[in-house]
C-alpha cells in the first residue's frame, strides 16, 4: 500500500488526476487546491462546472482547516453516523475555486479507509473525489464496473481493491447550514 500512496501523491502534486479505491464507491480524484487538475476532473467526467464536487479530508483537524466554521452538530453526526456521510459546509478555505458551489459551499467527508486517510495526510491537502463514471451514466460500484473510457482518462490508477467485487454505495449527503439547520440531498 505504501508504494501506491507514493506513486499517487507524486501525481497529485504534479497536478495529475487519479482514479483510486475510497471508503464508499471508486473515485476520481485530484489535489482539491489545484484548479487545471480539477478541470482536466470535469472534462473526464463530461461534466459541467456549475455541478460542485466533493472533497475528502483525512481527519478532524483537516476538516476544521478547510472549512471556516463547522457547526456544533456535525460533530455530533460525525462521530454517531455509521454510513459515510458527506456534510455540505459553507465558506471552504484553501480550495480552488472551481471546485466550490456557486453559493460558496462544498461537500467534505472525513474519510476512515486507511488507504484514503494515508493518502491524504500524505498529499498533505483536501482530496477531491467524484464517481468515476461519465456525468449521467450509471455510477460504477466497484472497479470492474468502471468504463474503460474514464480509466484511458486519467494519469494515474491506484494498484488496490481492484479485484473486489463487493457493492458499495455512495455517502450520505446533507446540508448544514451556519445555524445547524439540517437538509437532506441524498440518502
Amino acid at each position: 500500500m505504501r508504494d501506491e500512496i507514493l506513486k499517487a501523491v507524486a501525481i497529485l502534486k504534479e497536478g495529475g488526476v487519479i482514479l483510486y479505491p475510497t471508503d464508499t464507491i471508486w473515485g476520481i480524484g485530484c489535489d482539491a487546491s489545484n484548479e487545471s487538475a480539477i478541470k482536466k476532473v470535469y472534462e473526464i467526467k463530461k461534466r459541467s462546472e456549475a455541478k460542485s464536487l466533493i472533497a475528502l479530508v483525512d481527519s478532524e483537524v483537516r476538516l476544521e482547516r478547510t472549512v471556516e466554521e463547522v457547526p456544533d452538530v456535525a460533530w455530533d453526526l460525525i462521530e454517531y453516523t455509521e454510513k459515510p456521510l458527506t456534510i455540505i459546509y459553507d465558506n471552504p478555505i484553501g480550495i480552488a475555486k472551481n471546485a466550490i458551489n456557486s453559493d460558496k459551499s462544498l461537500g467534505i467527508r472525513i474519510v476512515k479507509d486507511k488507504f484514503c486517510k494515508e493518502l491524504i495526510r500524505n498529499l498533505n491537502k483536501p482530496l477531491i473525489s467524484t464517481s468515476a463514471n461519465i456525468s449521467g451514466a450509471i455510477q460504477a460500484n466497484c472497479f470492474a464496473e468502471i468504463s474503460e473510457e474514464i480509466k484511458n482518462s486519467v494519469d494515474h490508477i491506484v494498484n488496490l481493491r481492484q479485484d473486489e467485487l463487493q457493492q458499495k454505495q455512495s455517502s450520505m449527503i446533507i446540508k448544514l447550514d451556519a445555524s445547524g439547520l439540517i437538509n437532506i440531498i441524498r440518502k
